[in-house]
C-alpha cells in the first residue's frame, strides 16, 4: 500500500452505506505522487501525498 514519506498518510478502511443501510467494505487510498525534490542540496525522488506536495511548493516558491 502506498504511504506518504513525509506525513505517513496511507489508506483507510470503512463501509459504504447505502440508502437501505446495507454496509459493504471499502478502502480510501491516499493520493500519492512521485516527485523529485531538492533536500539538503540533493535532488531525491520521494512519494508524497498531494497535501504535502502542495505545502512544499507553498513554502519553497
Amino acid at each position: 500500500m502506498a504511504k506518504c514519506q513525509v506525513c505517513g498518510k496511507s489508506g483507510q478502511f470503512g463501509h459504504n452505506v447505502s440508502h437501505s443501510k446495507r454496509r459493504t467494505n471499502t478502502r480510501w487510498l491516499a493520493n500519492i505522487h512521485r516527485a523529485r525534490l531538492a533536500q539538503d542540496g540533493q535532488v531525491r525522488g520521494v512519494r508524497l501525498c498531494t497535501r504535502c506536495l502542495r505545502t512544499y511548493h507553498r513554502v519553497r516558491g
